[in-house]
């Protein structure tokens, strides 16, 4: 599988699967979440109450994924996933690669060949731009899924800055 860095929005991204780091309501939420079901619309919404009314009614676990229609996306489904909040005293990458690996798996089953990530945990979460870009790499470059492109999608220029660095050290 081949991964990419790009800079710029998630919700325009032109592949099979776009990756929403969501809130565990699956409701839509801010930053990432809240620009996913804004630009994808109602029918977003729609099946992620559902999800919520059937199997997640005490909402979606860190770590696990879910996939969605997309909705007004050019993507074909939006593949939902909860992030750990960062913190210094407990080791939760583990838990922060699983977001990757179980969105990938969704995605295979799916039969999507190409899937965009944000850098999950980054924003609210504050997990630090530079490990999460680790994590993210570590995750991915360890997958064997069948997709043949994972796009990290890197929000603004100075994280995509980073990204650059941890990709250039990491090989």
């Amino acid at each position: 599988m081949r991964i990419e860095l790009r800079t710029g929005d998630i919700t325009v991204q032109e592949v099979d699967a776009v990756v929403n780091a969501a809130n565990s309501s699956l409701l839509g939420g801010g930053g990432v979440d809240g620009a996913i079901h804004r630009k994808g619309g109602p029918a977003i919404l729609e099946e992620c109450r559902k999800l919520r009314a059937s199997r997640y009614g005490r909402g979606l676990p860190a770590g696990r994924a879910v996939a969605t229609a997309a909705g007004r996306l050019p993507a074909r489904w939006v593949i939902h996933t909860v992030g750990p909040v960062f913190s210094p005293d407990e080791d939760r990458a583990p838990l922060l690669r699983a977001c990757y690996t179980e969105s990938l798996t969704v995605a295979a089953g799916l039969g999507a060949r190409t899937i965009a990530f944000p850098l999950i945990s980054a924003g609210v979460y504050r997990w630090p731009p530079a490990d999460a870009v680790a994590q993210a790499l570590t995750a991915l470059r360890a997958a064997h899924t069948g997709l043949d492109l994972a796009r990290l999608v890197l929000f603004d220029a100075p994280t995509r800055e980073i990204a650059d660095r941890v990709l250039a050290a990491s090989h």
